[in-house]
């Protein structure tokens, strides 16, 4: 693994790489989205490139450094950061992609996002996908939602995706890809909505969805491993533990309807004509 402290040039010569990117903590609900960058790290045998220094950018009494031991003898400090690694040419692909899976930052965001960037633009990546997700009121019964987003109407265009128009407190998912569009770097975001009733990690069900998503936009597919019996397990469970409360059914009825009327007041032509032409793509892969 590269230093954390090494120069740019330390980074090597990558092929057309993509990043995909998720952080801890506001920005990922139920753990769905860094459990997918960890899910596409496993499956694709990631190589470790580089991680920021911890000291720049975390408080140590909030996010506390792990001890554990090595072949059951010396002991080895595992601290808390941001850790950048490279997945060469996954099966089905033509071009490397930059797995960025860290924590959000305590303090110099700014900061943060510049020496990240500044090592995405020494790797001369061409596309930032960035992962999150939120608590919602969304039953667990329905498909995961994901909306996707763009800061730029060219990455907007590109995806297909509408521009993002939120107003209000931001994560530092948010953040980031704002400074990536100011760096130049067309940047899309994809959120999965977790049931804020069954909010407790893992959200496997959020993950797959989001890896479809990811799918999309990497034009190749992903093997998903158990993570589709995990989500069916999740769905059972929450099943269960609904069935044993009248006022969580109740509740749960009454987000169906909800989410009922919302999917036929957007099943509009454009959008179904989205969810086909992704469909065809998934198709001729």
């Amino acid at each position: 693994m590269i230093d954390p402290t090494s120069t740019p040039s330390d980074l090597p010569r990558l092929t057309d790489p993509v990043v995909v990117v998720a952080f801890e903590g506001w920005n990922d609900a139920g753990d769905a989205a860094t459990g997918a960058l960890e899910h596409l790290e496993l499956i694709w045998d990631a190589e470790p490139l580089a991680a920021l220094d911890p000291e720049d950018y975390y408080d140590f009494q909030v996010n506390r450094p792990q001890v554990s031991l090595v072949d059951g003898v010396s002991r080895r400090i595992e601290w808390p950061t941001t850790r950048i690694s490279v997945a060469r040419k996954p099966a089905g692909g033509e071009r490397d992609v930059v797995l960025v899976r860290g924590i959000e930052p305590n303090m110099r965001w700014r900061g943060f996002c510049a020496e990240l960037i500044g090592i995405l633009q020494e790797l001369d990546v061409s596309t930032v996908v960035a992962l999150g997700a939120l608590l919602a009121d969304t039953p667990h019964t329905r498909p995961t939602p994901v909306t996707g987003s763009a800061y730029d109407d060219e990455s907007a265009r590109r995806w297909g995706l509408q521009s993002s128009a939120y107003e209000g407190p931001t994560g530092i998912l948010g953040v980031f890809q704002d400074a990536c569009v100011q760096a130049g770097l067309p940047s899309v975001s994809f959120w999965a909505a977790v049931p804020h009733y069954v909010s407790q990690p893992p959200s496997p069900r959020a993950t797959v969805a989001l890896l479809r998503r990811v799918e999309e936009v990497l034009e190749l597919d992903v093997p998903l491993g158990a993570l589709p019996d995990l989500a069916d397990q999740w769905v059972k469970q929450v099943d269960e533990m609904a069935a044993d409360d009248d006022e969580v059914v109740e509740y749960v009825r009454s987000l169906e309807e909800r989410a009922t009327e919302t999917d036929l007041s957007q099943a509009d032509g454009d959008q179904i004509a989205r969810e086909f032409e992704r469909y065809l793509k998934r198709r001729e892969q």
